[in-house]
């Protein structure tokens, strides 16, 4: 345990410099270059600089939810460390139920952000905070449905065993496994708050979101939070579907950072590539496509168990792909438009009433 409250925070303080590097290189830019070498430096004075900061507070805010929200959400992302088994043994809470504590300490990040947003006493603030919590019910359905599969196959909610039964085959090299890792990653982001699913802070809508009235070391608590919770989806992800700590050659805890810090690699290309989803097309993607999608893979991960040979495997495929297919469809069709006339209408009483 203080190992892992020692090392969290100076991950996210260098997964920070990380993203700020890889976005800038994508962006064709050169990134933080001006304190200490390649500007490793960067993240000890932006510390700094949060700590000397002045803590400014909205007069009309609620002071004490203005103070618990960015205490609290860090709260629950140092707990899921120590669910993760960094190798043979080397996990600080090797629960029986780990999984299912897991996903019910990752989901106590909703509370303290509605927090932040209703004791703000802004406008944006509270918005943003409605979108966290619309956003975060949506996603959790279709996370903890493609979660149940692998338990389903192992026999244990139990993370430690759940990696010794992928010594033969990574869950990931099966149909359901593949499918529930998109579904568990795609749905992360959106738990996390990543692009394209950062609807929470919206800063070309909404400023910020619920963290507007933030400044100095509380504002830092947030991405702190939201950077050590990415870093723990990526490890739970590595644990589920991609073999935990197997590996050759290399010790296990080495391959289980490799894994985790790849994960982290591709959400940050993600960030740097994609656009922002529209509050609706947020929405819709969660109900029309991840939820069918993974109900579908608790069926197909029953026919891989239950049909022998590849043919069980045949059989997921066929179903994962047709519900794919089928579900993407529904979500993509055309919205109806407004007609000409009606649109013209709409701004001639807009017109009017100002």
């Amino acid at each position: 345990m203080a190992l892992i409250l020692a090392a969290a925070p100076v991950c996210m303080m260098y997964l920070t410099w990380l993203e700020r590097k890889v976005i800038a290189r994508i962006q064709d830019r050169v990134g933080p270059n001006r304190v200490g070498p390649y500007g490793l430096l960067q993240p000890l004075a932006d510390g700094i600089k949060m700590l000397t900061k002045e803590d400014l507070v909205p007069e009309g805010a609620d002071r004490l939810c203005h103070f618990l929200a960015p205490v609290l959400i860090v709260v629950p992302a140092l707990f899921l460390f120590t669910l993760l088994p960094f190798g043979p043994g080397w996990v600080a809470a090797p629960l029986k139920t780990g999984l299912l504590f897991f996903v019910a300490i990752g989901s106590l990040g909703t509370l303290p952000i509605f927090m932040a947003g209703w004791g703000s006493r802004n406008k944006f603030s509270l918005l943003g905070a409605v979108r966290t919590a619309a956003q975060l019910i949506a996603y959790e359905v279709p996370l903890v449905l493609s979660l149940a599969v692998v338990p389903m196959i192992a026999g244990t909610l139990n993370l430690e065993q759940i990696v010794w039964a992928q010594q033969g085959r990574w869950f990931i090299f099966t149909p359901w496994g593949a499918a529930g890792f998109l579904i568990l990653f795609t749905a992360g982001l959106a738990e996390v708050n990543r692009t394209p699913f950062d609807l929470p802070e919206a800063e070309s809508e909404i400023v910020a979101g619920f963290h507007t009235e933030y400044s100095g070391m509380k504002f830092a608590l947030f991405y702190m939070a939201e950077f050590l919770s990415t870093l723990a989806l990526a490890g739970l992800a590595s644990v589920l579907f991609l073999g935990g700590w197997w590996g050759p050659l290399l010790p296990g805890f080495l391959w289980m950072g490799i894994k985790t810090f790849l994960l982290v690699c591709v959400m940050i290309w993600i960030r740097g590539t994609f656009p922002r989803f529209r509050i609706d097309q947020l929405m819709e993607f969660a109900w029309k496509v991840l939820l069918p999608l993974s109900m579908i893979n608790l069926m197909a991960a029953a026919c891989s168990a239950m049909i022998p040979g590849i043919a069980g495997d045949l059989a997921a495929l066929a179903l994962l792909a047709g519900t794919f297919l089928i579900t993407t469809q529904l979500w993509l069709i055309a919205k109806p438009q407004l007609t000409k006339k009606w649109s013209s209408r709409i701004v001639e009483q807009t017109w009017d009433s100002s």
